[in-house]
């Protein structure tokens, strides 16, 4: 086996192991709710404001 410049970049990526991480459940389900709100609160609150001003503009 030969021996690496240590300074070169395949002795730097010899230790170089990235894992990610799993995501837990409550953060999914934190975001699915806030999707939720976000669908809920558009459709209820901002097109039938959209739509009045859209006939008469203040």
């Amino acid at each position: 086996m030969t021996q690496l410049d240590p300074s070169s970049a395949e002795a730097e990526h010899r230790y170089h192991h990235y894992t990610g991480n799993v995501i837990p459940w409550y953060v999914r389900l934190i975001w699915l709710l806030f999707w939720g709100f976000t669908i809920y609160y558009t459709v209820q609150y901002l097109f039938p404001a959209v739509q009045t001003e859209m006939v008469s503009p203040p």
